[in-house]
């Protein structure tokens, strides 16, 4: 009688499993590429509103593989060119500002010493909230979760005795809220219209529109 050759079974039930495996990963890559063109709006909204304490949102390179790097820069673009905007234009004007951008909105922190505003980013409400004549025009504006989330804020100021003496309370409180918070300061002088940047303390002076854009684009 003939012997059962079980190496031939068990060969054949393993390149059937491979087989297996290698069709079920086919057809999952092919629903996630239909989940993600159809539903990409959506799945990139909701990211964005639990992302903030999330992995993804520490890890930009991680967008870039789900959204594309095409989508991701658009983003930022729509995101930041606002606020681009108006630093050019009040640059231009040499108007006052102070603008601080933190990933989470301390509302101890800023809400018993600012105005609240939760409002939409727009170059039109930036320039109004600094013009000269503007009730809300001294302080800070602080923007948090793609909003403008309140005004005219009064920061406490570094106690770095060791800057310029040209600098005024808005490089001291830009420059103080970057030393005890992972906000960034975007100030522009009222004297020169120069534009200086400040994170972790450490303030960065002339900073061009196009540096202006990458540094917003990486801290923000």
């Amino acid at each position: 009688m003939k012997s059962f050759d079980f190496d031939f079974l068990i060969n054949k039930i393993t390149w059937m499993s491979i087989i297996d495996i290698i069709v079920v990963a086919i057809l999952l890559y092919y629903v996630y590429s239909l989940i993600r063109n159809i539903f990409q709006p959506e799945i990139r909204r909701f990211l964005l509103h639990i992302g903030k304490s999330t992995f993804l949102q520490k890890n930009k390179a991680w967008w870039g593989y789900l959204f594309g790097s095409k989508d991701l820069e658009r983003d930022n673009l729509i995101r930041i060119k606002p606020i681009i905007d108006a630093c050019k234009s009040m640059k231009k004007s040499r108007t006052g500002a102070l603008i601080i951008f933190v990933k989470y909105y301390d509302d101890e922190l800023f809400n018993n010493s600012c105005e609240l505003i939760d409002s939409k980013i727009s170059k039109r409400l930036l320039e109004s909230i600094f013009q000269k004549y503007s009730p809300l025009h001294d302080g800070a504006v602080v923007i948090s979760e793609n909003k403008i989330k309140s005004a005219s804020c009064i920061l406490p100021l570094t106690d770095n005795d060791k800057l310029p003496p040209q600098f005024g309370l808005r490089h001291r409180a830009g420059i103080g809220v970057s030393e005890t918070t992972d906000a960034v300061a975007v100030i522009i002088s009222e004297e020169t219209g120069e534009i200086a940047y400040a994170k972790q303390g450490r303030v960065r002076m002339n900073v061009s529109f196009g540096e202006l854009e990458k540094l917003l684009n990486k801290d923000f």
